[in-house]
């Protein structure tokens, strides 16, 4: 019972070393995809994206937003802006200029809805985007 019960341990310190290890690879992973500014000047403003919900439409991104019709797309404006740190991104949404929602997104959760197979989340409770496309608009538009 003994040796057994310290194999047990040898392999659990083995695990967690191997949690810890692949826990640093993620996170250097997430940074090299912030983009880097290669001027020192302060105060740079980070590249954001600005899409009308006609567009994200268009591009199969947006699927639906409930209690809009289509014919109101071109009046709400997306803008999604990279976080303070490496795979945080800031959406906000505007309706005839007046903002509306904010939300965080995470690009692991992204890509683990997309592992899991999942097509279709929400944003706000109501803006419905395909999951698949959003992550090739942000990998082209706003990461390395």
């Amino acid at each position: 019972l003994q040796v057994t019960l310290q194999g047990l341990d040898a392999k659990t310190a083995f695990y967690e070393e191997q949690g810890d290890y692949y826990s640093q690879y993620i996170r250097a992973c997430l940074d090299q995809l912030a983009p880097r500014c290669t001027s020192s000047g302060k105060g740079k403003k980070r590249p954001a994206l600005r899409y009308t919900a006609a567009q994200l439409l268009e591009k199969g991104v947006l699927v639906e937003i409930e209690d809009l019709p289509t014919s109101h797309f071109r009046n709400v404006i997306f803008d999604i802006t990279p976080g303070d740190e490496a795979g945080k991104f800031e959406v906000n949404t505007k309706f005839l200029g007046v903002d509306m929602e904010r939300f965080q997104l995470h690009y692991q959760d992204l890509l683990q809805l997309q592992y899991e197979g999942v097509a279709v989340m929400k944003l706000f409770n109501k803006a419905k985007v395909n999951v698949n496309l959003l992550i090739f608009l942000l990998n082209k538009k706003l990461l390395r």
